[in-house]
């Protein structure tokens, strides 16, 4: 699969003056509550509406959606307001009951996207649709089965496809509830910048209070859209109350964001950026000397191990360098999480650095 202008052209078709809103509730609970949102959402700037019919959980005995009986609900949707309609699929029976129901738009979710089989199967049922399939990032950062679950959908002669970043799953203590990790999003995108990229605040925060922070992070970065979770009541929700928010709320982030040029032809600008730019450049080549340097005396750390017959991992050592590594990141305004990656990466180097001369 190869980058191409076409991969846009359904987002293209649109002719959006903003980015794409995809939005609506987490689960489809009863009709009422599904008209309900997607009127008073039917004069905003959402183009598609969502609605959870089948939900995979992570854990059985929770509420996992009403079945094929949400689909047409989302069919009065479309009648009565206009809006397009969205819904996650994860077989090949989810694809046949929406497809027959004239659903917009599939994605399909995380934990789907990590099985080549289940995205082999929803592959062949959609061969040569012209619905829009959206791939939801895995469950961990995996970039090469993201990627290979978009390749199959391509393979089955699937036109309108996209990617959803709803951030990963991480066994680190962490503000969100699904990391963002996006350096993984960026690299995607300078893969197929092309490709349609959306993202999905509500599965990364997990936190209604922190959704628009990462909309605008997430539109900072070019990303083509935004799906969020919208209910009328959120605290009562039947599925991820927490990370919803209200259609009034909804409607006034998307006047409150800030959208950005993706570049500038003004002299003063370029001029400016280039200058910038260089200086980065210069001090990222400083930290490339440095954390040479440090390798190096890692390697003598590593011999003197070896002389004296002592293991390479001291955790008491390790310990405290973090501890007084994140103190100090705080004086350079970096926050615990980046140094804590930072430094887990580095000391990890160190080690197979230090492992290879008590090999040799």
């Amino acid at each position: 699969m190869e980058n191409s202008k076409q991969l846009r052209t359904w987002l293209d078709d649109l002719q959006l003056e903003h980015p794409l809103v995809i939005a609506g509730p987490c689960s489809a609970e009863t009709e009422a509550q599904v008209l309900k949102i997607a009127h008073e959402l039917k004069d905003s700037d959402v183009s598609y509406f969502r609605a959870g019919i089948w939900k995979p959980r992570t854990r059985p005995g929770n509420f996992e959606g009403v079945g094929a009986l949400g689909l047409k609900w989302l069919q009065k949707v479309k009648a009565e307001t206009g809006l397009k309609t969205a819904t996650e699929v994860a077989n090949r029976a989810h694809v046949e009951l929406a497809l027959e129901h004239d659903v917009d738009l599939l994605w399909i979710g995380a934990r789907s996207t990590v099985s080549p089989f289940i995205v082999q199967e929803i592959a062949d049922a959609l061969e040569g649709t012209d619905k829009i399939v959206l791939i939801k990032n895995p469950v961990n950062p995996d970039l090469a089965l993201w990627l290979g679950a978009v390749e199959r959908l391509a393979s089955a002669n699937i036109k309108n496809l996209g990617v959803i970043h709803r951030g990963f799953s991480t066994y680190e203590k962490s503000k969100y509830r699904n990391n963002p990790e996006w350096q993984l999003a960026i690299e995607l995108q300078t893969k197929f910048p092309d490709l349609p990229l959306i993202n999905d605040p509500s599965h990364i925060t997990g936190k209604r209070d922190m959704v628009f922070d990462v909309c605008q992070t997430a539109l900072d970065l070019n990303f083509d859209g935004l799906m969020i979770e919208t209910h009328f009541d959120p605290d009562n929700a039947w599925s991820d109350a927490a990370q919803q928010i209200t259609p009034s709320t909804l409607i006034q982030y998307t006047k409150d964001l800030k959208i950005r040029n993706v570049s500038t032809t003004e002299a003063d600008y370029t001029s400016e950026l280039q200058k910038l730019r260089a200086q980065i450049d210069v001090v990222d080549n400083q930290l490339l000397e440095t954390l040479g340097k440090r390798m190096k005396v890692a390697e003598a750390i590593g011999a003197l191990k070896k002389e004296k017959n002592v293991a390479v991992l001291q955790s008491k050592r390790w310990n405290e360098i973090l501890g007084k590594m994140v103190l100090e990141g705080e004086q350079h305004n970096l926050s615990e999480e980046f140094i804590l990656k930072l430094f887990k990466a580095i000391h990890q180097e160190s080690i197979n650095h230090q492992k290879q001369i008590l090999k040799g």
